[in-house]
């Protein structure tokens, strides 16, 4: 059997989908198939009206997808936005050499392709969104080592960027500001939150001009929300990030500060990756840089936030 490894060289299509349906779930197996989105871990493929097949592409996909099986269907009841709940699970087999699932299928666009343009609408849901996910997690909860903790974590990296990356219009000096007021802003100390942990435009859809779903719980794990306040500079339009933070709930200025330090931090990671697709390189999402631009830009203007 072909290891995991290799998933991204095992080709895939609609043959080997209903092959694999007919083999494990055959009730779902005469649904109609396509079209198929490729996202950074897995693969997705929509399944009738209602449900979509998640099919791991990366050797760490598989292990995300099961964090998602088994947490994700406790968390989506109290989620007021529609989520990806895994509904089956598919086995490693001689079609395929890796778990997946079928999940229900989130309706709308991606944030990186659609813009969020009812802001007030858009930052009340984001809101409520974590309100309700951000609760104590369990001792046996996932842990995550670049999300949720110390930014001190990866201050290393955030520095070698800060030394060698063109900002163009943003100066320099005012993003180390906003960094270095994260890292010295004192370190939650109160108990680990559930978070999404990967709240950027790709991972959220849109409809109408605003938030309506959140996807791909891949990095799902419990820490310091500080993570996931982040999205109010990296989802919402300019100017929001006050409105959301109201909303929320949260007048900690320390909380405060190490989310926009997360939000800077994050959006070097969307500008590399958008790079690396403008330059043809393997895992490029060419729609990602103009959202990490943008982020710079809500931070460095949201000083009194």
């Amino acid at each position: 059997m072909t290891s995991t490894d290799t998933l991204a060289d095992v080709p895939v299509d609609e043959t080997l989908l209903r092959s694999l349906l007919k083999e494990q779930h055959p009730d779902l197996a005469d649904l109609e198939v396509g079209p198929v989105f490729r996202g950074w871990d897995n693969e997705l493929w929509r399944l009738g009206e209602e449900l979509a097949v998640r099919l791991p592409r990366t050797p760490r996909a598989p292990e995300l997808l099961a964090k998602e099986y088994r947490w994700l269907p406790v968390l989506a009841p109290r989620l007021p936005l529609p989520v990806p709940t895994p509904v089956r699970l598919g086995r490693p087999s001689s079609l395929f050499p890796a778990a997946w699932t079928v999940v229900e299928w989130v309706p709308g666009d991606p944030a990186d392709r659609v813009p969020v343009t009812r802001a007030d609408h858009a930052a009340d849901a984001l809101a409520g969104f974590l309100r309700a996910l951000h609760r104590p997690a369990p001792a046996d909860a996932p842990a995550n080592p670049d999300r949720g903790v110390p930014l001190a974590t990866f201050a290393s990296r955030v520095e070698e960027t800060l030394r060698t990356t063109d900002f163009g219009e943003f100066a320099t000096d005012d993003i180390r500001e906003v960094w270095e007021a994260g890292l010295a802003a004192p370190v939650r100390q109160e108990p680990a939150l559930w978070l999404h942990g990967d709240l950027h435009p790709a991972n959220v859809v849109v409809a109408d001009g605003t938030l309506t779903g959140v996807v791909d719980f891949g990095e799902l794990c419990a820490g310091d929300p500080a993570t996931d306040l982040s999205a109010a500079w990296m989802l919402l339009p300019d100017g929001a990030a006050a409105r959301f933070l109201e909303s929320y709930g949260t007048h900690d200025t320390a909380l405060i500060t190490r989310a926009r330090a997360w939000a800077t931090a994050r959006a070097f990671g969307l500008i590399a990756i958008g790079q690396a697709g403008d330059q043809g390189l393997p895992g490029g999402k060419p729609t990602w840089g103009p959202a990490g631009w943008a982020t710079l830009r809500r931070v460095l203007a949201d000083t009194g936030t």
